[in-house]
């Protein structure tokens, strides 16, 4: 199984890509210093499987890389990150 999270400027959104196929997406505005993260989505054939547990780190992986921080008003990414301490420094605020 391949898993791969890219991020889709186009469409504004994260989207994870299992065996080639969109299992789900996280959607989000860019920020002159912060992405804020809306909504994920993660389609039910996916749900259980860690599917969007992998896009969480995906996503923020990605945006740490950047040099950027995240508003994450969505509440699945929102709980992600308290679950994952070494993601809390991207808070923006905080």
């Amino acid at each position: 199984m391949t898993v791969l999270v890219e991020d889709n400027p186009a469409r504004n959104r994260f989207e994870i890509l299992i065996d080639d196929g969109l299992a789900g997406f996280a959607s989000y505005r860019p920020g002159p210093a912060a992405v804020t993260v809306t909504h994920t989505e993660i389609d039910p054939a996916y749900r259980g499987r860690g599917a969007g547990d992998a896009l969480a780190h995906g996503l923020l992986s990605q945006i740490r890389d950047r040099g950027e921080q995240v508003i994450p008003q969505c509440s699945f990414i929102a709980a992600y990150i308290d679950r994952h301490p070494e993601f809390a420094e991207l808070v923006a605020g905080d």
